[in-house]
């Protein structure tokens, strides 16, 4: 008999095979239902607010908007949605910002399969679930925080400063950031120097660089 309560689940990844594999994964598994699927962490928001998941899969590195920023925006509306991340990526940066996003789990992609299930279990039972590759990367930031004083600068810039930030780093044009975020260029002009005043940068090269180096996008999502 099919669970009256199952888990549901909202996929967020911009590969659309990842999305199919997972569905398939977990479609067979009882007391699970995968009630949507997002391509971009502006769509997985929108997937969140329409099918109130209790779960998201959230791929870290998409398009438009990342992951870091997908899940702040989902959990600032529902606090009570589990994140669990999903990346290509064990560099402390990527792992940091999903934690401070919200982020329940981080599952690296390289061992997905092997760990879904017992993440999902253990995230919804209120608990935290880390790939083992990772945990060190954990400890090393606990016993050396100052590390972490450039990636919490990131999150003085308001939610449209860092949607803003991620498109000029993907090398989106100013008409391009007015047009996806339905904004005027003088617009995006105020918020790029905003951003470079608060980061104490002063070109597109550097703001790229720090995006890059704190998982903010990683050039290839």
């Amino acid at each position: 008999m099919p669970d009256p309560n199952p888990v549901k689940i909202l996929i967020a990844d911009d590969h659309a095979i990842v999305r199919h594999c997972l569905r398939q994964t977990l479609c067979r598994e009882d007391g699970i239902t995968v009630v949507a699927e997002a391509e971009n962490g502006r769509r997985a928001f929108e997937m969140a607010a329409e099918h109130n998941p209790d779960l998201v899969l959230m791929d870290v590195s998409m398009p438009e908007m990342n992951g870091i920023e997908a899940s702040l925006k989902i959990l600032k509306t529902n606090p009570g949605i589990k994140i669990i991340a999903l990346s290509m990526y064990s560099e402390k940066q990527y792992v940091l910002a999903m934690m401070k996003s919200g982020a329940r789990g981080y599952l690296l992609k390289t061992n997905l399969f092997g760990d879904l299930l017992a993440a999902i279990r253990t995230v919804m039972e209120g608990n935290v679930f880390l790939s083992s590759e990772i945990t060190e990367h954990i400890v090393n930031s606990a016993i050396n925080p100052d590390e972490n004083e450039e990636l919490l600068v990131y999150y003085t810039l308001t939610s449209r400063e860092r949607e803003i930030l991620q498109l000029i780093a993907e090398g989106r044009t100013h008409s391009e950031i007015a047009q996806c975020l339905f904004i005027s260029r003088k617009t995006v002009d105020s918020h790029r120097l905003n951003i470079m005043q608060k980061l104490n940068l002063n070109n597109v090269p550097a703001l790229t660089k720090f995006a890059v180096k704190h998982g903010i996008t990683s050039l290839d999502a």
